[in-house]
């Protein structure tokens, strides 16, 4: 248990009480009211590693296009650590650039956010996919991950022909924890006797590990991988695109994409014919989140001290439709409502 007391705020609350901005005009001159500026300071695997950090840049971006706030010094921005030793480093140069709001993305990013909050309270801090310590300065996100992890579980039993599945992690953590267990307990809804094998890369960049990984599974028989691995899953997405340049497009193996729509990654051409082979992303409304937090300081409500947290209920995590069978989509659509009413509860730990 976190000894912090935590408050959460669902992103229907927030649209309850009336927090978001109905116009472009009212944002650009509430903006520009409150001096908003915006950093994101990511890990070493940068803006464009086609998943969680590429997800919050591009709702940065949306955001500053949407507003007229200009990227650059009094706008927004991003920093990209080389390593975790530079966590601390970038994010202390957001604040001596003079950006007000600091996003450090992903929860391992926790202990240097900490320390630069207390260090720097005049600047609010975002923590994205963990809760911080609470402070006035401080706001934490987090995301049910379980949940739409559980989908792509049901969207994997529905699909794979041999029964066995795969799943591949970055680092191994809570926040993993919950795409593991979401994903097993899934598959496990829609047939208990479907193997799952689950495995590791230690990191969130080592693509090459994640493509020997992912190799491995398919030789043994897997025929879906759910990757949660971060800039190193796009290993998984290069072993199965050079697996099924060689298979008619009925014999393919699928990857099933997570935080943004990975479609486009799965885009291959078979022995007859142009095919794709992601078979639905497990998404995170990273991005959204960005906007809205940049959008309540804007408005003088930075939401210090609390943690706003996201699930299907509120659309802050999904699955795509991807190329799921129709069977397949409306087992989707049923386990989503079924999460949603309350009829099953996704557990966010791993079954000891």
């Amino acid at each position: 248990m976190r000894s912090t007391k935590i408050f959460a705020l669902t992103a229907a609350a927030l649209l309850t009480a009336g927090t978001v901005l109905t116009s472009s005009t009212e944002l650009a001159l509430a903006a520009k009211k409150y001096k908003t500026s915006v950093a994101l300071v990511t890990d070493q695997s940068g803006i464009d590693d086609k998943s969680f950090n590429q997800s919050a840049w591009e709702g940065l971006q949306k955001w500053g296009k949407k507003n007229g706030v200009k990227q650059g010094k009094g706008g927004y921005t991003y920093y990209s650590a080389k390593s975790t030793a530079d966590y601390a480093t970038e994010m202390n140069q957001a604040v001596a650039d003079g950006f007000k709001n600091v996003f450090a993305i992903g929860f391992t990013f926790t202990s240097d956010i900490n320390t630069a909050a207390k260090k720097s309270p005049k600047t609010h801090f975002i923590l994205v996919d963990d809760v911080a310590k609470a402070r006035k300065n401080v706001a934490s996100v987090e995301f049910k991950s379980e949940q739409s992890s559980y989908l792509a579980g049901v969207a994997a039993a529905k699909t794979t022909k041999t029964n066995k599945v795969g799943f591949v992690g970055g680092q191994k953590s809570a926040v993993l924890d919950m795409f593991e267990a979401g994903y097993v307990a899934g598959v496990k809804s829609v047939n208990k006797n479907i193997k799952v094998s689950i495995q590791y890369t230690g990191d969130f960049t080592d693509a090459g590990k994640a493509k020997s990984i992912a190799a491995s599974m398919y030789t043994s028989g897997a025929d879906v991988i759910f990757q949660a691995a971060g800039s190193a899953g796009n290993g998984v997405f290069t072993e199965a695109k050079d697996l099924n340049k060689g298979k008619k497009k009925a014999a393919k193996v699928w990857v099933i994409g997570v935080d943004r729509d990975q479609n486009k990654e799965g885009a291959y051409t078979a022995k007859n014919g142009k095919s794709n082979f992601t078979l639905t992303s497990a998404t995170k409304g990273v991005g959204t989140v960005v906007a809205k937090v940049s959008t309540l300081d804007a408005k003088g409500k930075f939401p210090g001290g609390k943690t706003l947290t996201y699930g299907l209920k509120d659309k802050g995590v999904a699955v795509t439709r991807g190329h799921m069978s129709a069977a397949a989509w409306k087992a989707i659509k049923d386990a989503r409502q079924a999460i949603i009413d309350g009829k099953v509860t996704v557990p966010a730990a791993p079954a000891k």
